[in-house]
């Protein structure tokens, strides 16, 4: 059995941003919720949440807090995540509905890599399928036909979550703000074109260190992971960056995810696309 994570750093509550909030500026308070994100991410050491900035409810501050924090990354953006999408997630992390986030080139491994622990906080692992996207997601209905179309291929992926924010002790505002939780990622090698692979028939199972901690199917996503993409390519254009050719898509957990201990491996099978793997430094 994989022992538990190891418990993150007590949370920084020293800085001007953190003891005082100025949330008579909606402005302020944004620019002083990204600041605290980004000093957590820089040293990393969790921080208390931002709702004290920003309404737990607050969706568009959320995003726009997203922005300013992402703003500070120098690595090139390659895609996007879903998060949330998933009943079993959803209670985990107690939310109601999905969120997205962005992915960078610096959050990559791929199949087999071996991951340094100590760039990650509070590292949770999550088995979903990847897309690669050959078309932009731009213009039209953006229904699942349309995704369906603009889709090059699927892949198994493992994403990483890993909070800025102690103890997970996020609402939806905390976790959006904070890029929808992300931390990095791991494309398995199989590629699938969608007249070869069903995402919607996928059953995925989920081990670390040889044991099976979460299993679930293609249809915990939304009802069908094309479902996550067409949620995502709505959104994104509505917050005013569309979905792009050559961009890559995590469309959500398969199931529950579960927190990594220093030196695990993980490993998912995700139906007929196969298994991608994991491993992570002792310290």
């Amino acid at each position: 059995m994989s022992s538990p994570a190891p418990a993150p750093s007590d949370p920084d509550t020293s800085d001007p941003d953190t003891s005082d909030p100025d949330t008579s500026d909606p402005d302020a308070a944004i620019a002083a919720a990204a600041q605290r994100l980004s000093r957590a991410l820089a040293q990393r050491r969790p921080c208390v949440p931002i709702r004290d900035l920003i309404a737990a409810d607050d969706i568009e501050s959320a995003y726009r807090v997203q922005t300013l924090f992402n703003a500070d990354r120098t690595a090139a953006v390659v895609g996007r995540k879903i998060g949330a999408t998933s009943a079993a997630v959803q209670t985990q992390l107690g939310v109601d509905q999905p969120d997205f986030g962005v992915l960078f080139a610096d959050m990559a491994f791929g199949d087999g890599d071996t991951i340094p622990m100590g760039t990650l906080l509070q590292p949770k692992a999550e088995a979903e399928v990847a897309f690669m996207l050959k078309s932009d997601l731009a213009d039209g209905d953006l229904d699942v036909e349309q995704c369906r179309a603009a889709i090059e291929y699927a892949a198994p992926a493992l994403e990483i979550v890993d909070s800025r924010i102690t103890d997970w002790d996020i609402t939806f505002a905390d976790t959006v703000a904070d890029n929808a939780s992300a931390g990095v990622y791991v494309v398995g090698a199989a590629r699938r074109t969608l007249d070869e692979y069903s995402p919607v028939d996928s059953t995925m199972t989920m081990t670390i260190d040889g044991e099976v901690v979460s299993e679930g199917n293609g249809a915990a996503c939304l009802g069908d992971p094309l479902n996550a993409v067409a949620w995502l390519a709505r959104r994104a254009r509505q917050f005013g960056e569309p979905l792009r050719a050559g961009q890559l898509i995590l469309s959500g957990a398969l199931g529950p995810m579960r927190p990594i201990a220093a030196g695990s491996t993980v490993t998912a099978e995700i139906g007929e696309l196969g298994s991608v793997t994991a491993h992570f430094t002792s310290n």
